[in-house]
């Protein structure tokens, strides 16, 4: 020690540090610094302990549940001999204490354990579990299950119960109420000698996570209260001053964040002497409380959110809480219910460190990919609370949406387009309308190095391996630097060495600052994470901690065991038997001891502003469809093909006079041609649309997640789908009417029946693809359209009234209104005067026509208005078809 400098020596869970002060020293979960602390409630880089030349000190370095002395939390505090301060809980985080003389020798492991034992929310040491026995460490209080005959599995089996003369309740509860007593005699003297028994080997302090537990005082359903938290910076506010918010570097208060307007909101003096905040059209929107607003006044326990920054109002000081990862996030208490009153899933709880890897498995059935949708506010539980660094993520979801990246199963981007492209169409989408080109290059460059991707920018997603795709989704999700990250099943269908470098991406995103949650059902990369969730039959939790000690909880040697027992066992107590274990009160306790409560979720509260204007929208999405299709040779090659051999199909039809009048008689062959012209281009039509909302279906369930409108991306499809079947209407016609004779005069375009006839056909064609939007919005998979799609051409032959007599006939008829080619039948029925032009068919009353195919122009109107708006009543019926693919807390 210096000169002068008095010795401290520093003590927490039975380690000591003699501090040297000519240097500092880092304390947290960081392996690489120097006193490692493994509790959840601890950062990652917690505190610094120095010596500032006159005294020690230990600084908070933004520590997520913070720094405690006497109670109070604090920044900066003097320490010195006798000094006592808590980490990440101000009554039971782990206690560290300040000495002046020496450590005491060290060595002594009783004695280290019966300190760690006497702490608050510290685990006693177990007693050493025999191979592949049931039997749990002897620690938890009452709900402890103990070993019991009946599940004695010598060799980590499963061995049958055996007839016992009590209920095995019975004996458990006797075996229960034993152990509670031995832990009150525990309690009474804690210091007695223990039994000479090995012990085992505790990778973790027994601590108590408290990872997200709100602050003290603040209900359920309050506004968050960020004491818990220190402040990124301070900005000081002045009466009469107007602090402006923004991108831009001429704002007063400038926040560099993509997500950010250049110009976003105000913070405005009022007369009375308090604050409002206005916002300025800002294209992610200003919240307050986690709502979005225009203009409101905000009070000292309002929280402001702009991208990923929150301010609160201090008296006239402006507190700015940056998001950059060390956030904490927690499920308590989530139970989901479907129709007919089963549960999907049940009372899971759990807490995630912040910059951390945790992974979900669990068997078929367990509730896995509902546990993601309830996390992520797809769908939210009927109970409980999912909180974001300690808000309501559900009542929030409309800012947080922000901060939560998602990477399904499927891949959420179009694979017949380059890396960078792709990247470069969600960036226009994700980011405000006012981002520069430069802007939105320079972060995409940026994730392309990050995921190590710049060298594949070029290249189709469609030529990578499943591995590098993988990376690509997560680099769009990367876009908008999210500090949550949920995978569902990044490495299906990958082999083992994918696999891994899957895995030892995203543990290289937690080292980076994200919390990252993955659901998989492989085993072989485990060890990466920082904890594990298993999920047992019925969507219960099974275990939850590091998953090193896994299968030595279960008493298994593998995974392939551990899925057997839970198959061959789906009526055994899982969550029991977890809640019982020294594990549950390690790593659950104090997360699970938090009471439910009901979501009730306004909808009016969680409609999110969007990113780009509606227009803006409408022409990314053009534009990056119109890349697509352009991009796919095959399909343009088809769908010009497809019209060709239609009309041509109808020139094999021979008739002398075509589509017009014979000097005697009756023409049949022009009904026959306009029934194969209607019915090909009801074909054409919907062929084109009836795969295109199935195909897309992940990637509109996400973006719409982050602000995608629904009526501009439908729309998108609508007038790039109806220009491709306008240009296919002209092909088919060309084609069928190049080889007919036809009217001299048309109803409407007098010198241009055919131009009339081509109207019409082209209308049904707009109709069709419409009915087609209806089949792909309805399927659940791709391969349910082609029999639709074949069943819908069919049923309009039936319809058309060309076949047979279709009007006056009760049922018939009114079945007939519904069908497009009817109309357009009539409608070119109309122009081509087929009511004379065809044998009538009531040969007992010539003049018993069909009424649709009036040679008059207020028919020809009403035909083709009645097949429009077919067409558009289909449009409306996809937006609500579409909002089944939507995050439920967003549904209007």
């Amino acid at each position: 020690m210096g000169h002068g400098v008095p010795e401290l020596v520093l003590e927490l869970n039975g380690q000591t540090w003699t501090l040297d002060p000519s240097r500092s020293y880092t304390l947290g979960r960081d392996p690489q610094g120097d006193m490692v602390l493994e509790d959840a409630r601890v950062s990652w880089r917690h505190a610094i302990v120095r010596w500032d030349g006159r005294s020690w000190v230990l600084e908070d370095q933004g520590s997520t549940n913070g720094t405690y002395a006497q109670g109070q939390r604090v920044h900066q505090v003097e320490i010195g001999p006798g000094s006592v301060v808590h980490l990440g809980n101000a009554t039971d985080g782990p206690r560290l204490s300040a000495a002046g003389a020496a450590a005491p020798p060290a060595g002594d492991l009783y004695s280290a354990q019966t300190a760690l034992a006497a702490q608050p929310g510290h685990a006693a040491p177990a007693q050493q579990q025999a191979p592949g026995m049931w039997q749990q460490p002897q620690h938890g209080g009452p709900q402890q299950y103990q070993q019991h005959p009946q599940y004695q599995q010598p060799h980590g089996g499963w061995q049958q119960p055996q007839a016992a003369a009590q209920a095995p309740w019975q004996q458990a509860q006797q075996a229960q109420q034993a152990q509670q007593g031995q832990h009150q005699q525990q309690a009474q003297a804690p210091h007695a000698q223990q039994p000479q028994q090995a012990q085992p080997h505790i990778p973790h302090q027994a601590s108590s996570p408290e990872q997200g537990r709100p602050p003290q005082g603040a209900g359920a359903g309050a506004p968050p209260v960020y004491g818990d938290r220190s402040p990124t910076t301070f900005h000081q506010l002045a009466q009469g001053r107007v602090m402006r918010i923004g991108r831009a570097l001429e704002n007063e208060l400038v926040v560099a964040d993509l997500q950010v307007s250049r110009y976003h909101a105000e913070f405005r003096a009022t007369p009375d002497g308090r604050f409002e905040i206005v916002d300025l059209g800002s294209h992610n929107g200003t919240y307050v409380n986690g709502q979005p607003v225009r203009q409101q006044i905000i009070g000292p326990q309002d929280i402001v959110g702009v991208g990923h920054s929150t301010f609160r109002l201090v008296g006239d000081r402006l507190e700015e809480f940056v998001d950059t990862g060390d956030v904490s996030f927690s499920a308590r208490h989530l139970t989901v219910t479907v129709d007919g009153g089963k549960q999907i899933l049940k009372d899971v709880s759990f807490g995630v460190p912040e910059k951390s890897l945790i992974a979900v498995i669990g068997p078929s059935g367990s509730g896995k990919s509902t546990l993601l949708k309830a996390l992520t506010g797809y769908r939210p539980a009927n109970q409980g609370d999912v909180l974001y660094d300690n808000r309501n993520l559900y009542k929030q979801f409309a800012e947080l949406r922000q901060r939560i990246g998602l990477v399904p199963q499927d891949d959420i981007l179009h694979k017949e387009l380059t890396v960078r492209k792709a990247l470069r169409y969600a960036a226009k989408l994700r980011f405000p309308g006012d981002t520069a080109p430069a802007e939105r290059e320079a972060r995409i460059d940026e994730v392309l190095r990050e995921l190590k991707l710049d060298v594949h920018k070029d290249k189709k997603v469609t030529s990578l391996s499943g591995g590098q795709r993988k990376r690509v989704s997560v680099a769009l999700e990367l876009l908008t630097k999210p500090s949550l990250i949920f995978l569902d099943e990044p490495t299906s269908g990958l082999d083992p060495g994918m696999d891994r470098d899957v895995m030892q991406l995203l543990r290289g995103l937690a080292d980076d600052g994200r919390t990252v949650l993955v659901v998989t059902h492989s085993v072989a990369e485990l060890a990466l994470c920082d904890k594990l969730l298993v999920m047992a039959p019925g969507g219960s939790v099974a275990y939850f901690g590091p998953p090193e000690e896994a299968l030595n909880f279960f008493g298994y040697e593998t995974w392939a065991d551990v899925f057997s027992a839970f198959e061959n066992y789906r009526d055994y107590d899982w969550a029991g038997r977890w809640k019982g274990s020294q594990h549950y009160q390690m790593y659950a306790a104090d997360i699970d001891a938090v009471a439910p409560q009901s979501v009730h979720v306004q909808p009016q509260m969680v409609r999110p502003p969007k990113a780009q204007s509606w227009g803006s929208q409408l022409w990314t999405l053009m534009r990056r469809y119109v890349s697509v299709i352009a991009s796919d040779r095959g399909f343009m090659g088809l769908m010009l093909i497809l019209p060709a051999v239609l009309g041509g199909v109808s020139c094999v039809i021979p008739s002398d006079f075509g589509l017009s009048a014979p000097p005697k008689g009756h023409n049949q062959d022009a009904g026959t041609i306009m029934l194969i012209l209607a019915v090909g281009m009801c074909f054409s039509g919907a062929a084109n649309s009836v795969r295109e909302l199935i195909k897309e279906r992940v990637i509109y369930e996400r973006e719409r997640a982050v602000g995608l409108s629904r009526s501009a991306y439908l729309m998108s499809k609508v007038i790039v789908l109806g220009a491709i079947t306008a240009l296919q209407g002209v092909i088919i016609c060309a084609i069928g009417f190049s080889v007919r004779k036809l009217p001299t005069e048309g109803l409407i375009l007098k010198a241009l029946p055919a131009a009339e006839l081509c109207l019409v056909i082209i209308a049904l064609g707009f109709t069709s693809m419409m009915i087609g939007l209806v089949i792909s919005s309805l399927v659940k998979t791709a391969e349910k359209t082609m029999p639709l799609l074949v069943m819908f051409a069919i049923v309009q032959v039936v319809f058309t009234g060309i076949m047979f007599k279709v009007y006056d006939a009760p049922g018939v008829e009114q079945v007939a209104w519904l069908m497009p080619s009817r109309w357009a039948i009539g409608a070119a029925g109309a122009t081509l005067d087929l009511a004379h032009l065809m044998a009538p068919f009531d040969k007992n009353n010539p003049s018993n026509l069909d009424p649709l195919w009036a040679h008059t122009v207020s028919q020809w109107g009403i035909d083709l208005f009645v097949l429009l708006a077919l067409g558009v009543a289909c449009g409306f019926a996809v937006a609500r078809l579409l909002r089944r693919h939507e995050p439920e807390v967003m549904r209007k």
